[in-house]
């Protein structure tokens, strides 16, 4: 019989083999984060599912480009190390810093050269894209794939590098040709229509072997595309719904690229985004006339009516009002939302509008208001305040848009008992239980889903809103049903995780 000190020795490794075999350490790659740079959704999932994975004891660091913006943020980054520029002469230096308001560690990487600049991180003031924009989002694939490998400058190695949106699209493919230990990737899909295509010329440039550029790599209609090199090359791939992930793989929602996400399937994942739960709170919301809770829902009233004064619309209680916050493009739904407008404010509701994007939608819109004072407001641009007391002030919220791979702000809506009307695509429909009379008898409806994505589709299920808002007992039992909806991103960051774990058992050498 084996001694009891061996057999609590035995015990007491395989329990920490076991531990070992559990704990993660994830190098996740972005463009944008939220709260340090931001042009979309991709900055508040990069901010946000980093933090909820750290909750589950999950070593995570983000790579982020050091944007003028956010070397300006943090200021205290300590330096890490250096390496030499692959693309242009110098040195790129890593520094290390934290997440403002979490413990998460940033690795900022730091090029004067590409990122020290006026104008967003995508595009130049003027508005145009930066015409350098392949060697500087190559640059941090690179920086990502190379802390990614055995040739890394830093101690910390990862067990997985998960990448998101064309702009970190080549990490994948560097790791492919780089010699050595290297970590599997994920590659996660924000939105399919944004690819980072560039001219052939730039194989070399970007240090791509000439093989790579063929349809079973990174070729993409003669052009070199970031994106595809990501589906292509990653180890899984993920997307923000499971409604998007099945759409993708279609040709109407595909763009070009659902041939080959069909043929990859079987590593395709949709895993829902979440919400901060904290920051849209309207328990705790310091942008709110005033707080409230499911249980006093009724509050919202007087937001509504800090909202309409705001605005400039009639300050009338039993008007219902109606809020888009939205991008102004065509994907959104903006041009139905226009066309659509005066027979809604004829059905006698108030539209409230937040939002930039396509001039000439815009410039209509603004007309469009000044033609209907008091029951159209439109202001365009983004206010983070502004954006909150309409969710709280306003009745419903109208997103109608052509597709969506996630969304947010239905979501942000249900949390603040404004039943959202939805077209029935992408994470619209994963996260919104249409007001049908089964689901309003079954107590389980949150909002109002259509499938026709037209004039005809938009008004009819604006008016069925209208029609149910009329009926205070059923109206408060949706919104409280919303109101309790998980939309936290507890869920999807274990998802993540067990996404990880599974990766993680089998790096490539």
């Amino acid at each position: 019989m084996a001694s009891l000190p061996f057999i609590l020795h035995y015990r007491r490794t395989k329990t920490y083999n076991a531990a070992k075999k559990l704990f993660v350490k994830i190098l996740y790659a972005t463009s944008e984060i939220h709260p340090l740079i931001k042009t979309g959704g991709l900055a508040d999932v990069s901010g946000a599912l980093p933090a909820a994975l750290s909750a589950l004891s999950v070593d995570i660091r983000v790579i982020v480009p050091g944007y003028r913006t956010v070397m300006e943020k943090l200021a205290d980054a300590s330096p890490l190390a250096r390496f030499a520029n692959p693309f242009a002469s110098g040195e790129v230096e890593i520094r290390e810093a934290r997440l403002p308001g979490t413990t998460v560690p940033i690795l900022i990487v730091v090029c004067d050269a590409f990122f020290n600049r006026d104008g967003g991180p995508y595009q130049m003031p003027s508005g145009q894209d930066w015409p350098d924009n392949a060697l500087r989002f190559g640059l941090l694939s690179y920086a990502a794939a190379l802390l990614a490998s055995d040739r890394s400058p830093l101690d910390w190695r990862p067990d997985v590098l998960h990448c998101n949106d064309w702009q970190t699209g080549l990490a994948p493919a560097y790791l492919r040709f780089m010699p050595g230990k290297t970590a599997p990737t994920v590659m996660t899909i924000h939105n399919l229509a944004y690819q980072g295509n560039f001219g052939s010329h730039l194989v070399g440039p970007l240090g791509l072997p000439p093989h790579s550029f063929t349809m079973q790599g990174l070729e993409y209609h003669g052009f070199l595309s970031f994106l595809k090199a990501g589906l292509f090359y990653a180890d899984r791939l993920s997307t923000v719904s499971p409604t998007y992930a099945r759409e993708i793989q279609q040709e109407h929602l595909g763009f070009g690229m659902h041939g080959l996400l069909h043929e990859r399937r079987d590593v395709l994942t949709g895993i829902l985004n979440g919400i901060d739960i904290n920051e849209w709170n309207p328990a705790r919301d310091a942008h709110l006339a005033k707080c409230y809770t499911a249980k006093t829902v009724a509050r919202k009233r007087e937001n509504k009516r800090a909202l309409q004064e705001r605005l400039g619309l009639e300050v009338d209680a039993e008007k219902p009002l109606i809020a888009v916050i939205s991008r102004i493009t065509y994907q959104k739904g903006s041009d139905v939302v226009l066309a659509v407008a005066p027979e809604i404010l004829h059905e006698g509701a108030q539209l409230a509008m937040l939002g930039s994007g396509e001039k000439e939608i815009e410039q209509a819109l603004a007309m469009l208001a000044e033609r209907h004072p008091g029951k159209l407001s439109v202001t365009i641009g983004y206010d983070e305040g502004l954006s909150h007391l309409m969710e709280a002030g306003a009745d419903m919220f109208l997103m109608p848009s052509r597709y969506e791979p996630c969304g947010l702000n239905q979501m942000y809506s249900q949390r603040y008992g404004t039943p959202p009307i939805v077209n029935a695509t992408g994470g619209l429909a994963d996260t919104v239980v249409d007001a049908s009379p089964e689901n309003i008898a079954a107590g389980t409806a949150t909002g109002f889903a259509f499938r026709n994505m037209n004039y005809g589709g938009v008004l009819e299920a604006v008016c069925r809103a209208l029609d149910t808002y009329r009926d205070q007992a059923v109206w408060t039992a949706i919104q409280q049903h919303g109101m309790a909806t998980d939309f936290s991103w507890k869920k999807s960051a274990r998802e993540y995780l067990a996404l990880y774990r599974a990766l993680s058992s089998r790096q490539t050498v």
